[in-house]
């Protein structure tokens, strides 16, 4: 019993292979739901809003950016499969790094997930601000980022059951609109259309004209691949939706394996649509590319449409990220590494201690908006970067020493496996690893600020891991 009075989560288990860690928590994920979770996760603002920036920097080459994370992401999503299977549970990989590294890792991969979401959440009102922009351009950005943000907090403070039927509309309408540009592209691209207003002919020629395929050359394609990670942000998600999941061990491969799928149609697929559509010289990271691509076609309202679609994709994800960051808190909260208020749970079943944590931390992001509007999104992008990469490398190491256990036979391995394993972990880890490093020589100062504060963060979990470590030991006296 921990100071909670809380059973810990790591060695309880049950039957169906929950931990007691999830104790609490009522099953009202439908396989519909997590079905949608899992989509909606896979498609963010990272791609809906970030992608025209990208696109403006590195060219149709971008293509390549996102080829290469998407394969990363595959193998992180694998190992997370391959752990899920293991052993379902709300608090995912902070659990899997207890059981598999150590508990600092548990308490150290927490709060740097914690922190992705925090910076994450605050990107996403930035983005929902900017969207609505369009419409009020004389409304402050703050303003509209602040409503957003009560509005998704009293949406997650409410009920589960409700989160997830929130959520499966918001994933269906991104879902939707995705495959509708991609059906309108393809026709674009396949006839030799003129795209609107624009003068410009969709075709092989927008990849080619213009400088080239990679008119900065290919280096900015690898210094793109930190944003675009950033862009495959929540596919994770899936994994904490475990604990509250009905039937997870049926649900969660065909879940995960359809994450993989819709990496490959919707990012890859739809970034080199938006390059054959379109010069890469008309996107920016001022607007939406989609909505850049249906503002010219000539159709009425099509890109005010557009626009209402990127803004339920901002709001989905802000969405996720206050369902995730408390099932994390809580996870903390039960072995006294975070405030004891971030474990209370209300009578409908919601860890309502960690969503307002979390929800007073995008309050600060708020106040971001009012300071620096034009540099907020990419500020927190660039530090949520940060805790997307250690959350990955942390779910690849994991998986490693799952199957060196299996190896000795002390845990019996799921059927559903990382493939190429332990090469394909160790490559991705390196890939990783990688990405930190280009961040480092990055010219864009915003990414310089967010290496600056690694060994910051790196200080701050080692001092709070010492201090948690000293009262554990002064309680045991």
């Amino acid at each position: 019993m921990d100071s909670l009075g809380l059973k810990s989560a790591v060695g309880a288990k049950g039957a169906d292979g929950v931990t007691a860690g999830d104790e609490g928590y009522a099953k009202s994920l439908t396989n519909r739901q997590i079905q949608m979770i899992a989509i909606g996760g896979a498609i963010g603002v990272g791609l809906l809003l970030g992608a025209g920036g990208r696109l403006q920097f590195v060219g149709p080459g971008l293509v390549l950016s996102y080829a290469i994370s998407g394969v990363a992401a595959f193998f992180v999503m694998r190992a997370l499969g391959e752990l899920v299977l293991h052993r379902t549970t709300s608090g995912s990989f902070v659990e899997y790094a207890r059981e598999f590294i150590g508990p600092w890792a548990g308490f150290a991969s927490g709060w740097m997930y914690w922190l992705n979401w925090a910076m994450t959440g605050i990107a996403e009102c930035t983005a929902a601000a900017i969207y609505v922009s369009r419409w009020l351009p004389d409304v402050p950005q703050w303003i509209t980022a602040l409503v957003a943000l009560g509005v998704l907090l009293v949406v997650n403070l409410l009920s589960v059951k409700l989160f997830g039927e929130l959520e499966f509309w918001f994933a269906l309408v991104k879902v939707l609109a995705i495959v509708v540009f991609l059906f309108v592209g393809l026709a674009l691209i396949t006839t030799g259309a003129s795209v609107g207003d624009t003068g410009h002919h969709a075709g092989i020629g927008n990849l080619t004209e213009h400088n080239g395929f990679l008119p900065n050359g290919f280096p900015v394609v690898l210094m793109a691949l930190q944003g675009v990670i950033f862009a495959f942000a929540a596919i994770e998600m899936v994994g904490i939706a475990a604990g509250e999941t009905d039937n997870p061990r049926k649900v969660l491969p065909k879940a995960i394996n359809s994450v993989v799928v819709r990496i490959a149609v919707f990012y890859v697929g739809s970034i080199l649509l938006l390059a054959l559509v379109l010069p890469w010289t008309m996107y920016s990271g001022n607007e939406s590319p989609f909505v850049t691509v249906f503002s010219h076609l000539g159709v009425p309202a099509a890109g005010d449409i557009m626009n209402a679609v990127v803004l339920t994709a901002a709001l989905s994800s802000c969405n996720s990220g206050l369902y995730s960051t408390a099932r994390i808190l809580r996870s903390l909260s039960q072995r006294g590494e975070a405030p004891a208020f971030t474990a209370r749970m209300s009578r409908r079943q919601v860890p309502y201690g960690g969503i307002l944590f979390t929800g007073f931390v995008y309050l600060c992001g708020v106040a971001l908006n009012y300071w620096i509007p034009t540099d907020a999104f990419d500020i927190a992008v660039n530090v949520a970067s940060l805790g997307i990469i250690t959350t990955w490398m942390t779910l690849l190491f994991c998986q490693i020493q799952l199957r060196r256990k299996a190896l000795r036979g002390e845990i019996e391995r799921p059927s559903f496996r990382m493939p190429g394993a332990p090469y394909t972990g160790w490559a991705t880890l390196a890939f990783l690893v990688g990405c930190l490093g280009l961040m480092a020589f990055s010219d864009d100062w915003k990414q310089q600020v967010a290496v600056a504060l690694a060994p910051v963060l790196a200080i701050v979990l080692a001092v709070g891991w010492r201090i948690i470590e000293t009262r554990r030991a002064g309680n045991q006296v």
